[in-house]
C-alpha cells in the first residue's frame, strides 16, 4: 500500500496538547522532547500540562526547560480523570474557534514525528470522525503493538484490542531513537492494514478530538483513572460520530505488561461496571461481571494477596452504593527496592529459597545480591524448580546451585506440591506470572517485579477457607444487585 500523502505544513490548525501527569518528571520531558521534533507548525500547537501534585519537580523542571509549556498545578492528585477534565475546563474556557483540535496524551509516550499530522488528516478529511487515536506501541519492546484502538465486550467486560501483542515485521531489535525518526507508515508493514480502521474507543494515550464535540460530550466521568477515556469514547460514538485508530499515527508507551497488578485494580473493577451500566450492558451481564470480580477475589487469597482481593470486593460495594472519585486505600502491602533485597537473603530465619522458573533474577536485578548472599552464608540453601522438558537446557544462576525438576505428568505434580508444603522457608513468585500451585509451599513469599519486591506470609488452610466462607457471604451483594434493578 502505497504511503501517506506530505502533509500540509502551510495548513496547520491550531491544536491544543493536553498531558496530565503526577510524579513523572522523567518521562513528561521526554515526551515534551518528542512533541519539540513533530512534523508540524509550532506556531499552531500550544502545550498544557496538568499536574497533579507532583512532589518530584516536574512543575519547576518544565518551567525550566520549555518555557512556552503552560503549566497548571492542582492542589492534589485527582487522577487522570479530574486531570483531564481540569485540561478540557481550560480549553473549552477560550475563545469560540481558538482549538479546532484537542490532543489527549499519557505523560509516559513518546510519539513519532507524524503522529499528530496523520491524526489531523484524517479528522479534516472525514467529516463524520470526531476521535482519532494513535497505534500503541509497547516502550520496552519498541516493535510490538500494544493496541490499535479496541472494543469493548459488553458480555464480559473485557477491552479487545486490536493487533495485541502483534510483531511488526523488520522492526525487531531497532532501537527506539531510531524508529522514532524514521518512517513508520504500519500499512508498509502489516498484512491487510488499512490507514485506519473504526474502533469503539482510543485510550488517551494518544486521541485528537474536535473541540466542539468534546464540549457537547462533555467533561470526562469521575472515575479517576481507568476507563474514564474508553467512556468518553462510547459517549461521543453515541452520539453519531466515528471513532477511528489510525495505522500511520505511531506513539510508544509503557507496555501494561511491566506493570505489576495492584491497588488499580480496584479503579478497573468498579469502573467497567459503571461504564457498562451507562452503556448498554444487560443486567445478566453486569452480574455475571460482579460474580467474576467476587470470584477472582479469592484467588488473590490463595496467591497471598488478601488485600488485593479484599479491594475486588470493596469494588462491588462501591459500585452498588454508587460511590466514585478517588478512594483512600492504604492497606496495600508496600514494595522495596530490589537492591534491599539482600538483607531478606541475608535473615537467618530464611534457611530455604525456591525460586521457580517464572522468575527472572537478572531482569529484577536479584541475582546480585543473591550470589552475595550465597557466598557469605554456608547454611543457605537455594533451589530452582524447573519443568521437566526444561531440565536439559537449565541456566546456571548461583554458585553451587541445585535444581528440583517439576514432573511432567499432573498428578505427579499434585503430589510434589502437597510434599512440599511448608517446607521451604521463602517462595519467590514473579508479579507478572504467580503459580497458584506454589502458593503453599514456602512459609513466606516475596513477590518480586523489575522494579521492587513485596515480602508476605505464605498461604495457609485456615486462610483459604477463610476467604471461602467470606465469598459466600459477599454473593448477597448480588442478591443486593437484583433488588435495585427491580426497584429501577
Amino acid at each position: 500500500m502505497a504511503s501517506s500523502t506530505p502533509f500540509d505544513m502551510t495548513h496547520c490548525p491550531r491544536v491544543l496538547a493536553i498531558i496530565v501527569t503526577w510524579n513523572k518528571k522523567k518521562f513528561v520531558l521526554d515526551l515534551l522532547k518528542s512533541l519539540d521534533a513533530l512534523d508540524y507548525s509550532s506556531n499552531t500547537i500550544d502545550i498544557l500540562v496538568v499536574d497533579n501534585a507532583s512532589n518530584d519537580g516536574t512543575a519547576e523542571a518544565i518551567a525550566s526547560g520549555f518555557a512556552d509549556v503552560h503549566i497548571i498545578s492542582n492542589e492534589r492528585n485527582l487522577g487522570g480523570s479530574g486531570g483531564f477534565n481540569t485540561g478540557l475546563s481550560w480549553a473549552f474556557q477560550q475563545s469560540n474557534n481558538h482549538y479546532k483540535y484537542l490532543w489527549l496524551l499519557d505523560n509516559d509516550v513518546l510519539v513519532h514525528r507524524k503522529a499528530l499530522s496523520e491524526l489531523i488528516t484524517i479528522l479534516d478529511k472525514k467529516e463524520d470522525v470526531a476521535v482519532a487515536g494513535s497505534t500503541m506501541i509497547q516502550m520496552d519492546f519498541p516493535w510490538r503493538i500494544n493496541e490499535m484502538g479496541g472494543f469493548v465486550d459488553r458480555g464480559i467486560g473485557k477491552l479487545v484490542l486490536n493487533r495485541h501483542m502483534e510483531e511488526v515485521p523488520g522492526w525487531r531489535g531497532r532501537p527506539l531513537n531510531e524508529l522514532l525518526a524514521g518512517d513508520c507508515d504500519l500499512t508498509n508493514c502489516l498484512m491487510g492494514c488499512r490507514p485506519y480502521m473504526d474502533t469503539d474507543y482510543v485510550a488517551a494515550a494518544s486521541l485528537l478530538v474536535r473541540t466542539d464535540v468534546a464540549k457537547e460530550a462533555g467533561l470526562w466521568k469521575d472515575f479517576f483513572i481507568h476507563f474514564d477515556d474508553v467512556e468518553w469514547c462510547l459517549r461521543i460514538g453515541r452520539m453519531g460520530w466515528r471513532v477511528v485508530t489510525s495505522a500511520r499515527s505511531i506513539i510508544w508507551h509503557l507496555s501494561a505488561v511491566a506493570k505489576v497488578p495492584t491497588w488499580v485494580l480496584y479503579y478497573d473493577n468498579r469502573n467497567v461496571l459503571y461504564m457498562l451500566k451507562e452503556h448498554g450492558a444487560d443486567s445478566a451481564s453486569i452480574k455475571r461481571i460482579m460474580r467474576r470480580i467476587l470470584i477472582k477475589s479469592v484467588y488473590y487469597s490463595i496467591i497471598a494477596k488478601p488485600d488485593l482481593g479484599k479491594l475486588h470486593v470493596e469494588s462491588v460495594q462501591d459500585f452498588l452504593t454508587g460511590r466514585k472519585g478517588e478512594k483512600d486505600i492504604s492497606s496495600i502491602m508496600q514494595y522495596r527496592p530490589n537492591k534491599d533485597a539482600e538483607n531478606i537473603f541475608l535473615d537467618p530465619s530464611i534457611q530455604r529459597i525456591l525460586i521457580p522458573w517464572s522468575v527472572n533474577l537478572q531482569a529484577t536485578g536479584l541475582q546480585e545480591p543473591l550470589v552475595r548472599a550465597a557466598r557469605k552464608r554456608t547454611d543457605l540453601e537455594v533451589h530452582f524448580l524447573i519443568s521437566e522438558s526444561e531440565s536439559r537446557e537449565q541456566t546456571y544462576m548461583l554458585p553451587l546451585q541445585k535444581s528440583v525438576i517439576l514432573p511432567g505428568m499432573k498428578p505427579v505434580r499434585w503430589y510434589y506440591y502437597l510434599r512440599y508444603i511448608r517446607q521451604y522457608d521463602l517462595l519467590l513468585q514473579s508479579d507478572y506470572m504467580p503459580l497458584t500451585c506454589l502458593s503453599f509451599i514456602g512459609r513466606e513469599i516475596m513477590f518480586v517485579n523489575d522494579e521492587g519486591f513485596c515480602r508476605r506470609s505464605g498461604t495457609t488452610c485456615k486462610g483459604i477457607i477463610s476467604s471461602l466462607f467470606e465469598f459466600i457471604g459477599n454473593l448477597r451483594l448480588l442478591n443486593k444487585y437484583d433488588k435495585q434493578q427491580e426497584i429501577n
